[in-house]
């Protein structure tokens, strides 16, 4: 009993050491939207407007559920979207006048939508999703988390009856990140031949691991018989185990325009940010700091955005607009001199794939 007792002491040293450690770094957590700015990735879709383009190449990417990249992905005729290869594009992107209360001088906004979420051409009647990435790895390069990376966007949450008619979740804001674990070699099945021989052993490796931090919007809808009125909440993904937890209820009269952030700080840890409006983010807007899956973050790659729908063929996910999707970075001298060696290439580079998206669709 007294090794037993020990041991429950030493666990709950552990805790409170490691919850002072979370505390500590979230008090020190970089505020989204701080150093500089990296304009050559991102959208204001001021430049193009209404005439912003975005090139499908359908069929669409769904890697994650049947194995099928399916090549030529979808990009923007700008080069700053892309289609997400696990799970493809949303069907409708189109860029539109925004809505009340948007930045200052921001006219235009992209409006995403998806329809046939998840594998092309079946209906499955679940909840899936689809992915429109930020083209940054590409155009700067992976950012070490030394540099203290961070994302802001904001967000347009339409009226509740735009929304699709489903309690669940309906849009992420979310971040690729990686870093290194270690992993179980996978030996190939042994043969019958062999059946007498000594088998080699599986060895540890250290090798890259993707993940994806985020925050999810969803939406409880009033006809279903949980609730009583219409509302939203913020998830955040994720905690120590990647579990999603709730960090913030969003009544339908603060529906409108929001701003999300997430930063990544030196020491590998994830924070994320919201508020209501479309002011800056500030230190009080902090939603939680964590170490998701237990990963310390290494990298920064990109930010991407998801749409959920039931994908039944029918119905149409929820209307959100995304504006001003940007990238900062607090100790930014090495990404600005990549950026300028490449910003006297990129008028070339856009103005060619431009007239070959032109060509093949004649």
């Amino acid at each position: 009993m007294k090794s037993f007792n020990s041991a429950l002491s030493l666990i709950a040293l552990i805790s409170i050491s490691f919850g002072s450690v979370v505390d500590d770094a979230a008090a020190q957590a970089v505020v989204p939207g701080s150093g500089t700015l990296i304009d050559f990735v991102g959208d204001t879709f001021e430049k193009e407007g209404e005439s912003w383009e975005y090139y499908k190449n359908s069929p669409k990417a769904s890697r994650e559920n049947d194995e099928q990249l399916r090549f030529p992905r979808g990009y923007s005729a700008n080069l700053r979207w892309f289609e997400g290869p696990e799970r493809g594009q949303p069907d409708f992107a189109k860029v539109v006048p925004t809505p009340e209360g948007a930045l200052p001088n921001s006219n235009f906004a992209l409006l995403a939508r998806t329809l046939n979420s998840g594998i092309p051409g079946y209906s499955n009647n679940k909840v899936e999703q689809d992915d429109l990435i930020v083209d940054i790895a590409s155009r700067v390069g992976m950012i070490p988390v030394h540099e203290q990376p961070n994302a802001v966007a904001r967000i347009y949450l339409p009226p509740p009856e735009q929304w699709e008619n489903r309690t669940g979740p309906h849009f992420g804001f979310r971040t690729t990140a990686n870093t290194h674990i270690m992993k179980m070699e996978e030996l190939p099945p042994v043969t019958r031949g062999r059946r007498f021989r000594r088998q080699p052993q599986p060895q540890m490796y250290r090798a890259v691991e993707q993940y994806w931090p985020g925050i999810w919007i969803h939406f409880r809808s009033e006809t279903d018989p949980a609730n009583e009125t219409d509302s939203a909440f913020l998830t955040v993904r994720g905690n120590n185990l990647g579990h999603d937890f709730i960090v913030k209820e969003i009544p339908v009269e603060d529906f409108g325009w929001w701003t999300f952030g997430m930063s990544y700080t030196p020491d590998g840890q994830v924070h994320f940010y919201a508020k209501k409006g479309v002011e800056n983010l500030a230190a009080e807007d902090h939603l939680a700091s964590k170490f998701p899956y237990t990963y310390r973050a290494e990298k920064f790659e990109t930010m991407f955005f998801n749409f959920c729908n039931n994908n039944d063929g029918r119905t149409w996910s929820t209307p959100f607009l995304i504006d001003d999707p940007q990238l900062f970075v607090l100790n930014s001298a090495r990404i600005q001199s990549i950026v300028a060696s490449k910003k006297p290439y990129e008028a070339a580079r856009t103005a060619n794939l431009q007239q070959r998206a032109a060509t093949a669709s004649e």
